[in-house]
């Protein structure tokens, strides 16, 4: 639980930030597995999908090739081209699940929530918070690789985020007139929260002694400072 973290020692904590600062980012995370179940490929596929999450998030779309991706699966270039049209179209997939899995995860946490805009921005974020720990590698490759993506799925990515951001400023917004949040402009909220739960997918990881509850329930606690 979130209370936890003020039992924790100076040196405790100095160990949590040396393995950060020695380990860097972390491939697989809470959930422990790279993909979430709607990604439903098998076999050879899912190898792929899972190499290609493995080498985008290490060195970046552009600098790997569809021989990088066959010779770490173990089969032919040929064979890739047998299950998918081409590395932008593998991208494209995992970009999408990727996206998919936030829209479900975020939409399900306002539903679940009161209907009270604090309960529900904080649930929000919490779901943001859990869904980065839980595939850090899926994010991290869905929110920095977006340009590489071709201009109509490029499109499809953004208009997806933009309907979640979009219902995030509302509830801001409908918070700031019930006087229950700053007077702020409710984009700079949104995105100062969004922010913070993208951050990490960069820097948490399961052996840090934080567990994924602890993780939320503080972020979600940040959340309600801010925008007070």
């Amino acid at each position: 639980m979130a209370g936890d973290a003020r039992k924790r020692t100076d040196q405790e904590r100095k160990r949590v930030l040396q393995r950060n600062a020695e380990r860097g980012p972390t491939t697989t995370g809470a959930a422990g597995t790279l993909l979430p179940p709607r990604a439903t490929s098998t076999g050879t596929l899912r190898k792929i999908h899972e190499e290609a999450l493995l080498q985008f998030g290490a060195r970046g779309y552009h600098a790997v090739s569809i021989r990088d991706l066959a010779g770490a699966v173990g089969i032919h270039p040929s064979t890739v081209y047998s299950h998918v049209k081409s590395k932008q179209e593998i991208l494209a997939q995992l970009i999408r699940i990727g996206h998919e899995e936030q829209a479900q995860r975020l939409t399900r946490a306002v539903a679940e929530a009161e209907d009270d805009p604090v309960e529900q921005i904080t649930a929000m974020v919490a779901a943001l918070v859990r869904l980065h720990a839980d595939y850090p590698l899926l994010m991290r490759v869905s929110n920095r690789e977006l340009e590489a993506l071709a201009p109509e799925d490029r499109e499809a990515a953004y208009a997806a985020r933009v309907q979640a951001e979009s219902a995030a400023v509302a509830i801001i917004e409908r918070g700031r007139k019930q006087g229950l949040f700053g007077d702020f402009e409710p984009v700079l909220g949104m995105t100062a929260l969004g922010s913070m739960g993208i951050r990490v997918a960069e820097w948490w990881r399961p052996e840090l002694g934080i567990d994924v509850d602890e993780l939320a329930e503080t972020y979600a606690k940040f959340a309600r400072k801010v925008l007070s």
